[in-house]
């Protein structure tokens, strides 16, 4: 068992931070000596540049290759600058093909270019392959590290030559079945082959039920696979329905926390593979683009608002009560607009079943608008003693309630029709919607009665 698992984390970090408070670099790097290469990347996202770079000076060569492809884009990418070509090429050279074509992107260009002089025919050519596919595929996510058989042999002669590999790659539970032009036939189990007679042909063994999965599915899809059907591996094939390579779990896993820590990160705006650390002028450039599209969205609120001006200049409680109708329509819009957003990212919202989905989450808004109505409505009589003041607010929230629903439901797949990440924009355009629905039917309502 690692140190991070017999300690905390925070008391693995707050070590190191001592350490190199101190400029105790050499104790620093070896506190990170016997970790496992996922917990090193976290340690290392977790202290500042400058330190950080001193920490991976001291690093094995042998096993800075598994860190980086375990730390963010942007951390991965300020050590490979500071990296000259050797020891990039040294670093990556024991790594899977998978592995290093999320690295090579980030390499300088003289680096690449030792690194594939470095590698044989096959292993260049199975890099170009999974390199032709964009990153976020099922071809970007494979590893072309497979073990195929015939469907013509008996198992004694399939078992004779798994021993004679030596070694089987990492997660590997199944072989895969093809015939002569490579094409994808099934796969077998490892342990149907150690508990059938060494006679025994495998055509009969073999399982045709898994399906493979075509290398230009999105990784996300290809996530949903893995959860709904249970899987450890599974196989991938090229339009010509030829196995090219196989997925296994742990990039899965991989995808998954990528797409939670997307989902998060995007809802205010954030790049999920920004360095915590990253430079004051990066982070600040790259924040002030949300803010600026923030800014845009305020100004088309205050712009509806000032349609009303005379209005609230006659009654000031309409002032006081503005942000209320708006709170409550932006929090009904983000329930709805998280849950469908969600129920897209995992399939289980399509275009197929969107419109009942919508008709609930309406009459969900409605329910609510009536309820939270009549007791905003009733506080409102109660602070301010108008009963058409009560009234008004009452209406604009159910129909702020409403509107927020409708929008938080169909906004989603309008975006995504856009090529637009809803978790991305969803946010910010809801809360204009929200906004302005609600100070329109507010104000609006206001200047008709009161």
């Amino acid at each position: 068992m690692s140190e991070v698992e017999n300690t905390s984390f925070e008391d693995c970090l707050q070590r190191l931070m001592s350490s190199l408070k101190a400029s105790l670099y050499e104790e620093a790097t070896s506190q990170l000596s016997g970790l496992h290469p996922a917990e090193i990347a976290r340690l290392l996202e977790a202290v500042p540049p400058k330190e950080r770079s001193k920490l991976w000076q001291g690093i094995d060569s042998s096993t800075q290759g598994y860190i980086l492809k375990e730390l963010s884009e942007d951390v991965q990418e300020q050590l490979l600058i500071k990296m000259d070509v050797s020891s990039i090429v040294k670093a990556t050279e024991g790594l899977d093909m998978d592995d290093l074509a999320d690295i090579v992107p980030n390499l300088p260009e003289s680096a690449l270019h030792n690194l594939l002089l470095t590698l044989d025919h096959k292993h260049r050519d199975h890099l170009k392959k999974v390199l032709s596919y964009p990153e976020d595929s099922a071809g970007g996510l494979m590893n072309i590290d497979i073990i195929t058989v015939r469907n013509n042999v008996n198992v004694r002669t399939v078992i004779r030559y798994l021993r004679l590999l030596k070694k089987m790659p990492i997660d590997t539970d199944q072989v895969f079945v093809v015939d002569r032009s490579y094409k994808y036939l099934g796969a077998i189990h490892i342990s149907t082959l150690l508990t059938n007679e060494a006679e025994q042909n495998i055509d009969p063994l073999i399982n045709k039920t898994l399906k493979p999965i075509p290398a230009d599915m999105p990784e996300k899809k290809v996530a949903n696979l893995f959860e709904h059907r249970n899987l450890i591996s599974a196989p991938v094939i090229d339009e010509n329905n030829q196995l090219i390579g196989r997925i296994t779990i742990d990039d899965v896993v991989d995808v998954i926390r990528d797409e939670a820590e997307h989902s998060v990160m995007s809802m205010a705006g954030l790049d999920e593979e920004e360095d915590v650390f990253a430079p004051v002028i990066q982070s600040t450039k790259r924040r002030s683009i949300w803010l600026g599209v923030n800014l845009i969205t305020v100004f088309i609120a205050v712009f509806f608002i000032g349609l009303f001006e005379v209005t609230l200049q006659e009654k000031i409680a309409l002032a006081i009560l503005m942000p209320v109708v708006a709170s409550m329509g932006g929090i009904a819009g983000t329930q709805t607009l998280i849950l469908v957003t969600r129920g897209i990212a995992t399939g289980r919202v399509t275009t197929s079943n969107l419109k009942v989905l919508m008709n609930k989450e309406v009459a969900i808004g409605f329910l609510n608008g009536i309820v939270w109505s009549l007791v905003i409505a009733l506080a409102t009589y109660v602070w301010f003693e108008d009963i058409m003041l009560s009234a008004v607010i009452a209406l604009a929230i159910v129909v702020n309630l409403i509107f927020a629903a409708f929008s938080g439901a169909f906004l989603p797949s309008l975006l995504i029709k856009f090529k637009i990440d809803p978790a991305l924009a969803g946010g910010v355009i809801l809360t204009t919607i929200t906004d302005v629905i609600g100070f329109v039917a507010f104000l609006g309502l206001a200047s008709l009665v009161i």
